[in-house]
């Protein structure tokens, strides 16, 4: 596949190094700066061009002609919107996605219906994060909640602790356990290494382990790898940007929410536009101020700024004074490996976010949805199986005869409405959304290729 990527910002970057990995796509990034483009073609076997995203010129520079896909990722929704209609109306480009953060935009639906502006997708990196952390703070606990099949089956991410019921023991006695829930364990990650969970492998005390359930099942496998937790209750928010904006829109309904914002004029914007969220003007990092709100009761604190450095330094020190849980939100994939699991519980890291929905509709194959994990390293898929049982190397056959790539798990099964858990019986059917873990993203190719019928491959 030929993409053009527009934009070569933290987010463009880490799409172009997603996609510049797979052998099946040729990558082409623009970008107005070239010392940027220079450093990641240094890096990545990627073409670049210098120049405005929205030029005509500049997208026909960068082989606009026959071009399958644009993914518009410039900080300018305008640029992003314009250049997306002129790969339209100029080469009529296929597949059109572009970055739109501005609420005034993305709600107005008619913009984007048939006649108007010719943008195929609209990807929201600030809203994505919302509902990123708000799946967190509504699983008290969870390092990841991610959902699939419309939210009817969602994988999540624990560290598994001291008296949880399950650590120590195998996970042949999960069905002991929990006799009428049906969960599956996908993957386990021990010490940043990959564990096969098989029957006889023993969860251990801080072990990273993905279980794959119906959203109703997944409080009752929580507490196998953990202690029980109280739902969140109070949560501090420290950023009144776009991101912090929305999540105390989102949780004062059902949350005591503070927001807490240096600059006074966006303090004061922000309290005109919220409802029950009690905004203060200050510093997330001023230690008496935490005090003095009582930091020592907070349910979660979530640091929410525009400076990576602030964000880690707040929250490590609301998680110092008493925090239960303290998220922060990093850019840099470096820095998130050195400080999640530690002082801070979970490191939100925007661009893995992002890639994760523009990449569902890059893969090959029907794939409606995917989820980029462990900082790029490992994918979680729905993909739908389609042929029949002479088309298909996957339909038709029970698990156990299903040859997967290693490292693959096939953890549930979504049919119609109902939700199957996978098992070495259970017997994939046409048009079943099939929901896999991979602990090895260099096999993602091939397994999209399980899920065309032969032909189409």
């Amino acid at each position: 596949m030929k993409i053009i990527i527009l934009g070569a910002g933290q987010v463009g970057r880490t799409a172009a190094q997603h996609l510049s990995r797979e052998q099946a796509h040729s990558v082409t990034v623009v970008d107005t700066q070239q010392d940027i483009l220079r450093e990641l073609q240094d890096r990545l076997d990627i073409r670049t061009v210098v120049g405005n995203a929205a030029h005509p010129s500049v997208l026909e520079a960068a082989g606009g002609e026959g071009a399958d896909m644009v993914v518009a990722l410039t900080n300018s929704d305008e640029v992003n919107m314009i250049a997306c209609q002129v790969a339209h109306s100029l080469f009529g480009t296929p597949r059109k996605i572009a970055r739109i953060r501005s609420n005034d935009y993305s709600l107005r639906h008619r913009l984007f219906a048939e006649g108007g502006l010719h943008v195929d997708v609209m990807i929201s990196p600030e809203q994505l994060v919302t509902d990123h952390v708000s799946r967190l703070i509504s699983y008290p606990g969870s390092l990841q909640v991610l959902e699939f099949a419309e939210g009817r089956v969602r994988l999540v991410g624990v560290r598994a602790v001291r008296g949880g019921q399950l650590v120590g023991h195998q996970l042949r006695e999960l069905p002991e356990h929990l006799p009428k829930r049906d969960t599956r364990v996908a993957a386990i990650y021990r010490e940043g290494r990959s564990v096969q969970p098989e029957g006889d492998t023993v969860i251990q005390h801080n072990d990273e382990v993905f279980f794959i359930a119906a959203s109703a099942d997944i409080g009752s496998m929580m507490k196998e790898l953990r202690t029980v937790e109280e739902p969140v209750r109070r949560v501090v928010i420290a950023g009144a940007g776009n991101i912090g904006l929305r999540l105390a829109a989102s949780l004062e309904g059902t949350n005591q929410v503070k927001l807490i914002e240096r600059d006074a004029a966006r303090a004061r914007r922000a309290a005109e536009q919220l409802g029950r969220t009690l905004v203060l003007t200050g510093d997330a990092a001023d230690e008496d101020l935490l005090i003095e709100e009582n930091i020592d009761s907070v349910d979660v604190f979530v640091s929410l700024t525009n400076a990576e450095e602030a964000n880690i330094l707040s929250a490590m020190l609301a998680k110092k004074l008493g925090a239960h849980r303290a998220l922060a939100l990093i850019n840099r994939p470096s820095y998130t490996e050195l400080i999640e699991g530690g002082s801070i519980d979970v490191a939100i890291s925007p661009q893995t976010i992002t890639i994760s929905a523009l990449l569902a509709h890059v893969r090959r194959g029907d794939v409606a949805k995917v989820h980029s994990l462990r900082r790029g390293a490992a994918e979680a898929i729905e993909a739908i199986a389609h042929g029949d049982s002479r088309s298909s190397p996957v339909i038709g056959r029970p698990l156990e005869r299903v040859s997967l790539p290693p490292g693959t798990t096939i953890g549930a099964i979504v049919r119609g409405e109902e939700v199957l858990m996978a098992h070495h019986d259970t017997v994939i059917q046409e048009d079943d959304h099939v929901i896999l873990f991979l602990t090895d993203r260099r096999h993602v190719e091939a397994v999209g290729r399980m899920f065309m019928p032969r032909g189409t491959r």
